[in-house]
């Protein structure tokens, strides 16, 4: 009896095994079939699986296949020019014909200042085995990869448009005479008609539009996607009915957002100096660019003339091009404080110059966006000043003499620190070669990174949409 219950146990359980044994193949054949029979689906369910599960430490980067003419070949185009930039009295890279590097990006200061895409593009032509720094992980495969990168070096298209010397007024419009402009639409038609672009609309696309013209006559058709830019100020435009044509009330383009875009560092124009080299400094307070400016760049008037008279002040015109380089190196480091006010747009090169010359940064600006703010806190190192306060007479000089010794030389100390997340030089010819991996172009890309999962959800919301109907533009949230 015995040995009939335990064959009759035995024989249940057999029965049981053999029926889950039948139901594991009967479903791992159902998906085989079904993966087959739909392997766009599965390859676009993969690929979206890939962002939501992205690699903290990496990201995947596709390069769009873009012509060279649209990157390298434009620089090639540029130095077989004969023609100084107009804008200078002295441009450094056209006085006398000289041989140059490969590839080697301009050293005119309008033009270096936003180089931001040749260092990026540098950093992912780099061979493989040579780029255990990067936080960027090159893929050949769109499917394989977080985000597509558009390699349109749309800063140095731009400003070579405008250093024409008879074509100045030429710039803004839409003509064969504008080669910009022709550029720019023929970037868009390749891109947009691109099986990636279709897939995310565009959204997980990154661009580098440093220079606040870049791709000028094509951002609506590029808002979607992840724009890499110095500040959000050349993405103003002036609603006429609600501001009377008052200039003061601007508003910002709904096309740019902190949601998606990376606020990225000018290039410094400046050499860094070494705590180490730090001397007493004698003036308090240096400023050295233009007085008269545009849109918020009023208030530099103001200043200017408030302060120009004040002891340990200077205040200069001028630009740290080859002639006014040294005399900028002098003013910032004998100063103890760089006054950092809005131009053209709210922020310059100059912030970066003087963290290199670990000059104090005087931030004035009620609306700034800053480069790889929760990486970086600039509380630390730099004083932020409102606009009522700094236009009201004697407030700022009394307020920067207030800080004490030790508090400048710890604002000096971390500007020290943190200097190498704002360099994106590499030192190698042509750019191409391994980066700083605590430079400007990993941090870039960290930054994007963190942008990955609201992209995925843009992109799935997009897709649910049904045909015809339109999606909001984006706030500029904070």
């Amino acid at each position: 009896m015995a040995t009939m219950k335990k064959y009759h146990y035995t024989s249940k359980w057999s029965i049981c095994l053999s029926l889950t044994l039948l139901s594991i193949v009967s479903l791992s054949f159902f998906f085989f079939i079904t993966a087959n029979k739909n392997p766009t689906s599965s390859a676009s369910s993969d690929h979206q699986l890939r962002i939501q599960t992205s690699n903290p430490n990496s990201i995947k980067v596709y390069v769009a296949d873009l012509p060279r003419s649209y990157n390298y070949g434009l620089i090639d185009q540029y130095w077989a020019s004969t023609s100084p930039d107009s804008r200078l009295p002295s441009d450094p890279d056209h006085q006398t014909p000289h041989p140059h590097p490969p590839n080697r990006y301009p050293e005119n200061p309008l033009i270096k200042q936003y180089s931001a895409e040749y260092w990026i593009m540098g950093d992912l032509e780099t061979p493989q085995n040579l780029r255990t720094n990067s936080f960027a992980k090159r893929v050949f495969d769109a499917n394989e990869a977080d985000v597509v990168f558009v390699p349109f070096f749309a800063t140095l298209s731009a400003e070579m448009e405008l250093a024409k010397a008879k074509q100045k007024n030429m710039f803004r419009k839409k003509g064969d005479g504008n080669e910009d402009y022709k550029r720019q639409k023929e970037v868009i038609d390749f891109v947009i008609n691109s099986d990636p672009w279709k897939r995310s609309g565009g959204r997980d696309h990154v661009f580098v539009l440093t220079d606040p013209v870049a791709m000028w006559h094509v951002r609506s058709q590029i808002a979607p996607a992840i724009l890499l830019v110095v500040d959000f100020g050349g993405w103003y435009r002036l609603d006429s009915k609600s501001s009377n044509g008052n200039s003061s009330e601007m508003i910002q383009h709904t096309q740019v957002s902190l949601l998606k875009d990376v606020i990225v560092p000018y290039t410094h124009l400046l050499p860094r100096l070494y705590l180490s080299d730090n001397k007493k400094r004698q003036n308090l307070l240096y400023f050295k660019g233009a007085k008269h400016r545009h849109r918020g760049g009023v208030v530099r008037e103001k200043l200017w003339d408030l302060l120009v008279n004040e002891a340990g002040v200077i205040v200069e015109e001028g630009f740290p091009n080859a002639t006014g380089r040294e005399q900028s190196i002098k003013g910032m480091r004998s100063s103890e404080f760089c006054l950092h006010p809005a131009g053209d747009t709210p922020t310059s090169c100059r912030l970066f110059d003087a963290i290199q010359s670990l000059c104090i940064p005087v931030i004035v600006s009620d609306n700034i966006e800053l480069p790889f703010e929760g990486m970086v806190d600039y509380f630390e190192f730099s004083v932020f000043v409102a606009l009522r306060d700094a236009l009201t007479p004697n407030w700022l000089v009394r307020h920067l003499r207030s800080f004490s010794g030790e508090q400048k030389d710890k604002f000096r100390h971390r500007m020290a620190e943190i200097h190498p997340i704002f360099v994106y030089e590499n030192n190698h010819p042509g750019g191409i070669g391994p980066i700083l991996p605590d430079g400007a172009v990993n941090h870039i890309w960290k930054k994007v990174h963190q942008k990955l999962p609201m992209i995925k959800e843009a992109i799935v919301r997009a897709k649910r949409k049904p045909p015809g109907v339109s999606i909001p533009l984006r706030c500029h949230c904070t």
